[in-house]
């Protein structure tokens, strides 16, 4: 962009000088920097100030345009994030006296929403799971993963290190040890039980080695004892395909989220599954509010009296 030269004036390029020659910025970095003093430097032409000059109104100013013109939180921070280095720069090298870039606030960024599953989606990839295979005893053991997984909503290293046998006093009740060794009890469906118990009682066996004790639900003979994560979500993965499912759109995290969203979605209560969930903070789970939100939309539609249907 020779062109930009000019338009960056001295200081710009100083600036941007700098940062390759004091950081070693490579150039696709020195580039982004570019293009984010272009976009300052444009604004502050056309309200007639320079950077030398400017005050914290006009950059504030700037940053509402950058609302304005719809940019994504993450490139609006890179461009906030450019322009608090460039005036640090200005009033390090005495061309100002002042630094008003550090007064601005930092735009919100916003949680993004976890990947989901339709209730569809799992449906195919619980069809799926029940199909059989070569080796009977996988088949259990997938199905009884699967199940357990959506049915519960527990992390994938909680699934994988489930204890045998994994039932508190109550058989209705997984035993769950979560982060910081914290235990808490996960009501279990009928369906899931189910194959809990046939896996336990008809193919667990096969997957020790002869006399083995192991302690785990999901044995395995490799160093750690258990399934792992690593290979718990290479079958999860498979069997998206399997579902005709794209498999970069499965993983047992996205089984989770699917969990608490279709319970949700379903009526359950924000703090049942906050517990169920085995987040310390409601503010963790709070992260579905957006299925709360589209609920409470459908409820009004459906039963206010002045609502219209289209």
């Amino acid at each position: 962009m020779p062109e930009a030269t000019g338009i960056l004036g001295r200081h710009g390029e100083s600036f941007l000088e700098m940062l390759g020659a004091e950081r070693g910025l490579a150039r696709n970095s020195l580039d982004a920097y570019r293009t984010d003093l272009l976009d300052l430097l444009g604004f502050l032409r056309a309200r007639g100030e320079t950077p030398e000059s400017c005050g914290i109104e006009t950059l504030r100013a700037w940053q509402r345009s950058l609302d304005d013109a719809g940019l994504k939180p993450a490139t609006a921070a890179r461009r906030l994030s450019a322009l608090r280095q460039f005036f640090r720069f200005l009033a390090s090298e005495g061309i100002r006296q002042d630094d008003p870039g550090a007064l601005l606030d930092a735009p919100k960024r916003g949680r993004p929403l976890p990947k989901n599953l339709s209730e569809g989606e799992v449906e195919a990839l619980l069809a799926a799971a029940h199909l059989s295979r070569e080796d009977p005893s996988e088949t259990a053991r997938l199905v009884a993963l699967i199940e357990t997984l959506y049915a519960t909503g527990m992390r994938v290293s909680e699934l994988v290190g489930l204890r045998h046998p994994p039932f508190g006093d109550d058989p209705r009740f997984l035993l769950i040890r979560g982060k910081g060794n914290k235990e808490r009890l996960v009501p279990l469906g009928d369906v899931a039980r189910a194959a809990l118990m046939d896996y336990m009682q008809n193919w667990r066996r096969n997957f020790l080695a002869p006399k083995q004790v192991s302690p785990w639900l999901f044995p395995s003979r490799g160093e750690s004892g258990h399934l792992t994560r690593q290979r718990f979500g290479q079958l999860l993965k498979q069997l998206a395909i399997e579902a005709g499912l794209d498999p970069a759109r499965v993983s047992p995290h996205v089984l989770r989220h699917a969990f608490a969203s279709h319970l949700l979605a379903h009526g359950a209560d924000l703090r049942a599954v906050q517990q169920m969930l085995g987040h310390a903070d409601i503010g963790t789970t709070q992260i579905y509010t957006h299925v709360l939100e589209a609920r409470k939309q459908a409820l009004v539609r459906q039963h206010h009296p002045l609502a219209r249907k289209t």
